[in-house]
């Protein structure tokens, strides 16, 4: 049964832990080409939008999920958008987990947004929420 909104709802098992390091933040601000000194420095926070490596992670469940019929390789990541309850820091050892929030089947193609919730120590750090566009099979 391909995915369809009676999947709303539907929440994975959390990621594996991600610990945010200073190293990785420097890195991802280098590749940003963004030089803000928050950044670097012994107590960094993390550019806002390091936020979707670590929800990506729980992505796998995602597709893992051999029910909803989705395929990494025929899908477009179409929207991203994240809500903030602090920065996320050097020493941050991230839970990520993932949820379906909406399903819309059109002809060959399934719009899914899911919402991965950030959680350090079992408290709210950052909400993302994704818009997959999913090329059924039968299109591809």
């Amino acid at each position: 049964m391909p995915i369809t909104p009676e999947h709303v709802g539907r929440h994975f098992p959390p990621a594996p832990p991600y610990t945010v390091s200073r190293a990785k933040i420097e890195e991802f601000a280098v590749a940003l080409g963004d030089d803000n000194p928050a950044y670097f420095t012994d107590d960094a926070i993390a550019p806002p939008t390091f936020a979707a490596i670590i929800a990506a992670q729980a992505w796998g469940a995602l597709f893992d999920d051999e029910e909803l019929g989705l395929s990494l390789n025929r899908t477009m990541h179409g929207d991203q958008h994240f809500d903030f309850h602090r920065p996320l820091k050097a020493g941050d050892e991230v839970v990520a987990q993932l949820g379906i929030e909406r399903v819309r089947n059109r002809s060959t193609m399934d719009m899914v947004t899911i919402l991965v919730e950030l959680t350090v120590d079992g408290e709210p750090v950052c909400s993302a929420r994704s818009t997959l566009m999913h090329t059924k099979e039968e299109a591809a």
